[in-house]
């Protein structure tokens, strides 16, 4: 199958390709040029595909070729041009898509009254921004005018890459080039209370603590049971702000509306992005209670972005969170996350037995931690080449991630299986002994 020429008008240097491969061949030249040579040569490795158009699960590349999109990065829980936000979205581009910032403007009241009404209990103020590492600056700069200058994460921890939220960052090879980045920042490992109290207690009332729920670019790492709830309670013991950055794990991505849901903890800020933006613009949030929010309360030129809150933006906000609603993502996210954990853990351990050392996920984010340095690329790229988009992740090489949308239909569930399947074998005959593998198949 092949897209018609009337769908798509690729253009490289000003004029139309003759032969999708010359196309192609020149894009990468472009993108050593004038993007990144590391970047072109990913695009290689990943096959050279050059994507031109989605819709639900699926990506369509230039060829003619559709690949189910179980990557993303966390942004396509509601697929690829989801019916509902584009609606919503595709209304206020004929209208009035980028505002003045001088004059009251309605979606972006009723895009923050939408969302506040799903966050848990107690956050009652927004600021919406673009990127998720710009919803982290903003938690760090509402911490600092409430004197919570010294600042706790989690090793291996992400929270973005611009100065502020790569001093959270928890990995040295992301940090070591940009070094100085903020004093007063420590990390603690995920998931033990112990050592938090010991980093909130040397800076008893000026400690923020930020936390993602699940530790997803560090290859889906899940806490032990009751940390957020610890978490939670000893900040408050020590005077200490405490932030759930759900960029990755909100909006029904663990199965609850949010990570914090599982817990039932309350965050004093919670931090929104990825899918905010239904999978169509970038949008991320702060929320945070009254009480936090009150130096932005007070003035509104004190933290501002010329797109913050943009008319377009906002549409696509209602328009994902109605799409949520309206498709019942959560409780799909749920049940096709349990069937998918199942399987995937199942094929992994049948075909590459030792290799795996755990296959673990909430929700729909799933990640598979291999024994063996490179086999979670290698994997990656076979899982391509049968038609399956996934993800590396950024704080771990040895995890492979999944992170596919809720509106997976059944035939999409056997697709992604049979090329998991057929991925794994293929990897198994590189990696498993024969006699090994025969015992694995009997």
């Amino acid at each position: 199958m092949t897209l018609h020429d009337d769908r798509i008008h690729s253009r490289v240097g000003g004029t139309t390709a003759a032969h999708p491969a010359a196309d192609r061949d020149a894009l990468v030249g472009l993108y050593r040029r004038r993007l990144s040579k590391g970047r072109a040569t990913l695009g290689e490795l990943f096959g050279g595909h050059v994507e031109v158009a989605s819709e639900g699960a699926w990506v369509t590349t230039v060829t003619g070729q559709r690949l189910l999109n179980c990557g993303g990065y966390g942004v396509f829980l509601m697929g690829a041009r989801n019916p509902t936000v584009l609606e919503y979205v595709t209304d206020q581009l004929g209208r009035h898509p980028v505002a003045t910032r001088l004059f009251l403007e309605p979606q972006v009241a009723h895009a923050a009254d939408a969302f506040l009404s799903r966050v848990p209990e107690g956050l009652e103020r927004v600021h919406f921004a673009c990127a998720g590492t710009e919803a982290v600056e903003a938690a760090i700069k509402l911490a600092r005018t409430l004197g919570k200058d010294r600042l706790i994460a989690t090793s291996d921890g992400y929270h973005g890459k611009t100065l502020g939220s790569l001093s959270l960052t928890g990995k040295d090879v992301f940090q070591d080039p940009f070094r100085p980045l903020l004093p007063g920042v420590e990390h603690v490992p995920f998931g033990d209370a112990a050592a938090l109290e010991g980093a909130l207690a040397k800076v008893s009332g000026r400690g923020c603590f930020i936390v993602e729920p699940v530790q997803g670019e560090a290859g889906v790492v899940l806490p032990p049971d009751g940390y957020l709830r610890d978490a939670a309670r000893l900040c408050r013991s020590h005077g200490a702000l405490f932030v759930l950055d759900e960029i990755q794990t909100g909006l029904g991505r663990l199965g609850t509306w949010w990570g914090a849901d599982h817990d039932g903890v309350h965050p004093d800020i919670l931090l929104s992005g990825k899918g905010l933006g239904g999978g169509v613009l970038p949008v991320s949030a702060l929320a945070a209670s009254a009480e936090v929010f009150a130096s932005f309360d007070r003035d509104p030129y004190l933290h501002t972005s010329t797109f913050s809150g943009s008319p377009l933006a906002m549409a696509a906000v209602r328009g994902a969170l109605a799409a949520i609603e309206e498709g019942d993502l959560v409780r799909l996210s749920a049940e096709l996350g349990a069937r998918l954990l199942g399987e995937i853990r199942r094929i992994a351990r049948e075909h590459l037995g030792h290799l795996v050392r755990e296959v673990r996920g909430r929700g729909l984010l799933l990640g598979v931690e291999f024994t063996e340095p490179g086999l979670a690329g290698e994997l990656l790229i076979e899982l391509i080449e049968q038609g399956v988009i996934a993800n590396h992740s950024l704080n771990s090489h040895m995890v492979l991630r999944f992170t596919p949308p809720a509106v997976l239909s059944a035939s999409d569930v056997d697709f992604l299986c049979v090329a998991f399947d057929r991925a794994c074998r293929a990897q198994a005959a590189r990696y498993v002994p024969a006699d090994e593998s025969d015992t694995a198949h009997a």
